[in-house]
């Protein structure tokens, strides 16, 4: 018995032995995480403090936390791989100059929530770093190089958005004044106002003409340039059939509170064109894919933004009237992609607001099993829902055209 009592008493000693080493090596690891925390605190403090190009760029998150999450730096460095925080000799000189951490003259700047401006780039942009050193490759205070095709490569690596440059922008020989509204809406734009040099199409006429020689390879805009043909008649009361959703019709749901909206990948803007004939304000995201697209969406007398569909929708919480979006959203687009996708554009309509799904193309049975799922978890009202054929597949694609009603009652 005594045996037995000794055993136990000995082993209860190495237990706690054990016990006091654990915890002793916890309290040993986490002095030395808030030492490390606190030299690189120090660091990044000095490195700001330092010439206005600085030895090296600072990742440009480490700059907006604030004392309360330092502690994260680590955290933001591993996940990210060092992404945006390599060495000077990476990374063109006027780059760095761009991205370089600056003290605000005035100090703290409560609506910044900081004393130090960090400018925007895409996360993409010093992953392809060839390019990038390429499009900062310039002569300061001079006319920016002949390049456009540059930028829209790096935008479509996620170089979104670009860095800002410090040189002139180029104007293309021989440039008119547009015409006066509201005749610029659908009349013709003239050559001389566009730099062609970045599309295989010289003019209007070469672009208008893809169709018969078979050379575009965007089908569903290869006439779009074309204000004169079917490009009149979209969304008027002239369709060719129920996938065709008339503007009047679909302004008539909401009684007037149609006002203000975004139309996503819309091309030659003729969408924004016809609302406008209703008073109805529309902001078009266009890329210039193949063709000057924001050039000639400018030149009619809208507005237009050079964003990919990667790019988070430009607006504020729960503000516009209308989103609309024709072919752009279909099953090209990840699924997962498209699922944040339509999360964002949840965000920016206000409560009661519409969102326009024209020609949403995909497989037959994809439909049921992916995307009808995917949109009813929005929750919104179908206002109006067609489904039919695509006509150049047959029966294994189809087309949908919906319009969704995004709901009223308060989400807490």
């Amino acid at each position: 018995m005594g045996k037995d009592s000794s055993m136990k008493a000995a082993m209860e000693s190495g237990f706690k032995r054990r016990a006091c080493k654990r915890n002793l090596a916890i309290f040993v690891a986490v002095v030395a995480t808030n030492l490390v925390a606190l030299c690189v605190y120090q660091a990044l403090q000095s490195q700001v403090q330092k010439s206005e190009h600085g030895n090296r760029p600072v990742n440009l998150q480490k700059e907006m936390l604030n004392d309360h999450n330092q502690q994260q730096l680590e955290f933001l460095d591993a996940t990210t791989d060092g992404f945006l925080d390599r060495r000077s000799e990476d990374l063109s000189p006027e780059f760095q100059h761009f991205i370089a951490p600056r003290k605000l003259p005035l100090g703290w700047n409560p609506a910044l929530n900081s004393d130090t401006m960090v400018l925007n780039v895409g996360h993409g942009c010093v992953a392809n770093k060839e390019l990038l050193d390429k499009f900062m490759n310039y002569q300061v205070g001079g006319v920016c190089p002949d390049d456009d095709d540059l930028a829209q490569k790096l935008m479509g690596s996620g170089c979104e958005p670009l860095p800002r440059r410090r040189c002139l922008a180029r104007i293309p020989i021989g440039f008119t004044e547009p015409h006066p509204f509201p005749e610029c809406l659908w009349a013709d734009v003239p050559d001389s106002n566009i730099h062609w040099s970045a599309y295989a199409c010289k003019s209007f006429e070469c672009l208008n003409t893809r169709r018969m020689r078979q050379e575009s390879k965007y089908a569903d805009c290869v006439d779009c340039f074309d204000l004169g043909g079917k490009e009149k008649f979209r969304w008027t009361k002239v369709t060719t059939g129920p996938l065709d959703f008339p503007i009047p019709q679909v302004l008539e749901m909401k009684n007037g509170g149609i006002r203000i909206g975004f139309d996503m990948g819309g091309g030659t803007a003729t969408f924004a064109a016809r609302m406008r004939e209703y008073n109805v304000t529309i902001v078009t995201s266009t890329l210039d894919t193949g063709a000057p697209f924001n050039n000639f969406v400018s030149l009619r007398g809208l507005v237009s933004m050079h964003l990919s569909i990667s790019q988070r929708v430009p607006f504020r919480d729960n503000t516009l009237d209308l989103v609309h979006s024709m072919h752009i959203l279909s099953n090209w687009i990840p699924t997962d992609t498209l699922e944040f996708i339509l999360y964002d554009i949840d965000r920016v309509l206000r409560p009661g607001g519409l969102f326009w799904l024209d020609h949403f193309f995909c497989m037959r049975p994809q439909l049921d099993t992916d995307y009808v799922p995917l949109l009813d978890k929005l929750g919104y009202k179908r206002l109006k829902w067609v489904v039919g054929d695509k006509s150049d597949r047959g029966a294994e694609e189809v087309y949908l055209s919906a319009v969704l009603e995004k709901p009223t009652e308060a989400r807490l």
